[in-house]
């Protein structure tokens, strides 16, 4: 069986309104999570939740550098989920013209 773990991980960091607004907020350049913290008007340690959901799935990176934790989004994010979607839209889509194909073939002729 196929495992798809990523998946599960990747959906469930976007599932949250206040996750997805983080990788909005990483797309226009890199943030300090004191900067998110304060974007999304969350406590440090409620800000530090998210990050670390986003940063299991593969989506953002974070670097310290000092006292100072900085996140950015990860290389290649979404390419993963982006190659199973299009893989699962082709399987669709072939089901689909099968579909066409045969109410065709048993359409009666008027």
């Amino acid at each position: 069986m196929v495992q798809y773990d990523f998946l599960d991980a990747s959906f469930g960091a976007l599932a949250d309104p206040t996750r997805r607004g983080i990788l909005e907020r990483l797309g226009r350049g890199p943030a300090t999570v004191s900067e998110l913290a304060e974007r999304f008007e969350m406590t440090l340690t409620g800000i530090k939740k998210h990050i670390s959901l986003l940063e299991d799935a593969g989506m953002i990176v974070t670097e310290k550098r000092g006292r100072v934790r900085y996140c950015r989004l990860g290389e290649n994010v979404f390419d993963r989920e982006v190659a199973w979607l299009q893989g699962y839209r082709r399987m669709v889509e072939a089901r689909m013209d099968r579909l066409g194909e045969f109410l065709e073939r048993t359409e009666p002729d008027q």
